[in-house]
């Protein structure tokens, strides 16, 4: 019998050198990992200085999370501004929320970055800011909507720790898998309207341009903790309170909120604000 023979490896269609690595669901363009490196911190490049990301002198914090996309997000950072001499003061922030046995070891990461990278790292901790730790929410409430404690807490505790890093801007390593993330997960949970707005969010920014004449809503500021909000307490403050008043579940869900609950508990919570909410902009925290 005849050997049937082994198709030849591809070569990257950049360098015409050396094999393929990968093919590019942007481009679909088959290309080795070297010439991978080098587009991909080119376009970067491109996007910052097409887009006047940054200003030389520009305090920019870093949202290091420890996973991989905000550790390729720290090395680019750091290596373009050496490159090409952006002359931004970088610094790695990191939120611990305190759960056991996740958070410790990927800070154990972002603790290499910074000694690799030279980048000097603040944490800011649900503890330190809240009170509460993560695994004592979950005890707490359980496993159905601590996501919710959770994201709305570290979207908060990013913005505490770059107020107190005293930075210009914040960047994150979200990116479009993130997104398709989200579509999915919403349409497994039955909620095909989200994805969609989502979907229609995405195609309109892809010609997104802001009018010079028009002017910007005034975002608001939460009355309790001085944070960005568009109510009168952020959602922070009103789970934050939740917690505190041993009504977890206050603040979850749209049926249900901290003006509802104050309202049907009056005689328990007497001397208690109202809460009754108040727009004031257009984000929603």
């Amino acid at each position: 019998m005849e050997k049937t023979a082994k198709p030849k490896s591809r070569l990257c269609t950049l360098c015409n050198d050396k094999r393929a690595a990968l093919k590019r669901p942007k481009t679909l363009e088959q290309i080795c990992r070297e010439c991978f490196y080098t587009v991909f911190e080119d376009e970067i490049h491109r996007v910052i200085v097409d887009n006047q990301l940054f200003k030389p002198g520009e305090r920019i914090a870093i949202g290091a999370s420890g996973g991989k996309d905000s550790t390729v997000l720290a090395y680019v950072m750091s290596e373009l501004n050496r490159r090409h001499n952006y002359g931004l003061d970088l610094f790695l922030l990191s939120v611990d929320e305190g759960i056991t046995g996740y958070r410790d070891d990927s800070l154990e990461t972002v603790k290499r970055n910074e000694i690799q990278y030279g980048l000097p790292l603040k944490v800011v901790s649900y503890s330190e800011l809240y009170g509460w730790t993560m695994d004592e929410i979950v005890k707490l409430i359980g496993l159905k909507n601590n996501c919710t404690f959770c994201g709305v807490f570290r979207r908060q505790a990013l913005d505490r720790g770059a107020a107190l890093l005293k930075v210009d801007k914040l960047v994150t390593g979200h990116n479009a898998d993130d997104i398709a993330e989200t579509v999915l997960l919403n349409i497994l949970r039955g909620d095909i309207a989200r994805p969609r707005a989502i979907l229609d969010i995405i195609k309109s920014g892809e010609d997104f341009r802001i009018s010079t004449s028009t002017k910007m809503p005034e975002q608001g500021i939460c009355e309790r903790c001085g944070y960005i909000s568009s109510q009168k307490w952020c959602k922070a403050c009103v789970l934050l309170e939740g917690l505190n008043r041993g009504l977890p579940k206050l603040g979850i869900g749209r049926s249900r909120g901290i003006n509802s609950e104050h309202n049907t508990n009056t005689k328990q919570a007497n001397g208690t604000q109202s809460l009754q909410s108040r727009q004031v902009g257009s984000l929603d925290f």
